[in-house]
């Protein structure tokens, strides 16, 4: 029934199509959009927010922490029974089937800071590597080959939806130059191996992934999956629909809890709220702190200590931190959920807004080794002012230097290919 509910609220909210926003869009390709949002400036708020990211781009990568200091020794080498055999003979099917020109644009080198310029909006802000809705189905599907066999079976499921629901989303406003199921970009960083670093970038809106691996092992990090509206509701994938897990759980578990923690949990009692510091609300991130450019952000711990909470509630951490490693291979996730259940005498979780059956909703789960979070956003093509259910983004985020491979690159740097990988708490 509630689903059924919101799927109505979404149709209350279908956009006048004959506005110039979209009757422009309409018009155009990904690429002239583009251009015309870099070089006119509209809207001003969302430019704004681009022009900043490109002065937070120009830092060197430090990593998210909760102080602004990178705790060290949290990351180590060792296996994670990833099919890394696999993922390089479908990486180097795809380079068979492109062009000089497509490599060119394709590679680039593993510390290249171009890794850091993904972004989850419908704008192409940054183009590089190749665009699947320009690729003959042949290379296409190469670069589908390769998220399956780099993802694990639900993972690669979550990422397809995220893709159709995107075309949906285009179809409602009958813009398919602009969001559809193949709107994304795909680009390597170093060369497909089973013994040497690299990895790949798969990027678009409401999906973006970023994948780093040495051996059999794989950090998948930053990622942002999100979806307006979340389900399809007509239509050849009708029924589709993601996010849910995350936001049952997450609900489930700050209603388990008791009344001093739940007020210890919130600390905004409005999603938009007055208390709020400036730059604690973007009209972009509204109210994401980890997202697109956000890869040095000081977050402080808020909220409850997960090790304080009961065995049943800690429980409800692990089926949520379990949901935000999907994507991870089968046999990793299982290695990295029991890493992150180590951590949970420093892990905190905290709430912005209601936690009513039907309320929207913001929370983050955040230790020294991840952070993920969760919120409900208004409408962007969607008319909804307010924050919605049926508008959801999420990420994940590896604290201390993980993003991107990062602290582990380090290490292999350094030549200390032998220590074991472990998050040692």
């Amino acid at each position: 029934m509630a689903e059924q509910q919101d799927i109505e609220t979404y149709h209350k909210h279908l956009p006048d199509l004959s506005i110039p926003r979209f009757t422009e869009m309409q018009k155009q390709d990904a690429h002239e959009y583009a251009k015309a949002f870099i070089e006119g400036g509209n809207p001003p708020w969302l430019h704004g927010l681009y022009l900043h990211w490109l002065k937070l781009h120009q830092e060197p990568f430090k990593g998210v922490t909760n102080d602004g200091d990178i705790k060290p020794n949290l990351f180590h080498l060792s296996p994670e029974e990833i099919p890394i055999t696999s993922i390089v003979t479908a990486t180097n099917h795809l380079l068979s089937l492109l062009s000089p020109a497509q490599l060119k644009s394709t590679l680039h080198h593993i510390d290249s800071p171009e890794w850091r310029t993904w972004s989850n909006p419908e704008f192409l802000l940054s183009n590089k590597g190749i665009r699947l809705d320009e690729l003959p189905p042949p290379p296409r599907n190469a670069v589908l080959s390769i998220l399956q066999t780099s993802l694990s079976p639900e993972g690669y499921t979550k990422a397809l939806s995220a893709m159709r629901i995107n075309g949906f989303l285009g179809a409602l406003v009958s813009a398919p130059k602009i969001c559809n199921e193949f709107s994304y970009n795909f680009v390597l960083f170093g060369l497909p191996s089973t013994t040497s670093p690299w990895g790949f970038s798969f990027y678009g809106h409401h999906l973006c992934l970023n994948l780093f691996f040495y051996r059999d092992q794989a950090v998948i990090s930053p990622w942002f999956t999100g979806a307006e509206p979340n389900m399809i509701d007509s239509g050849p994938y009708k029924g589709t629909q993601i996010l849910q897990q995350e936001e049952k759980l997450g609900l489930q578990l700050m209603q388990s809890l008791p009344e001093a923690k739940q007020k210890l949990a919130q600390v905004y009692v409005d999603l938009k709220d007055e208390r709020m510091p400036k730059g604690r609300w973007n009209h972009d991130d509204q109210r994401h702190l980890c997202g697109a450019y956000r890869d040095n952000r000081v977050v402080p711990y808020e909220g409850v200590l997960v090790g304080e909470m009961d065995s049943q509630q800690q429980e409800l951490v692990t089926q949520i931190l379990d949901e935000y490693l999907l994507y991870l291979p089968t046999a990793a996730r299982g290695i990295r959920l029991k890493q992150l259940k180590e951590w949970y005498r420093e892990t905190y979780f905290c709430w912005i807004g209601g936690f009513g059956d039907r309320d929207a909703f913001y929370y983050r789960i955040q230790s020294p080794v991840v952070l993920v979070e969760f919120d409900h956003h208004s409408g962007v093509f969607l008319t909804n002012k307010e924050p919605a259910k049926f508008h959801i983004h999420t990420l994940l985020r590896t604290p201390n230097g993980g993003d991107y491979g990062m602290a582990l690159r380090g290490l292999i740097k350094e030549g200390l290919v032998e220590q074991k990988y472990l998050w040692e708490p």
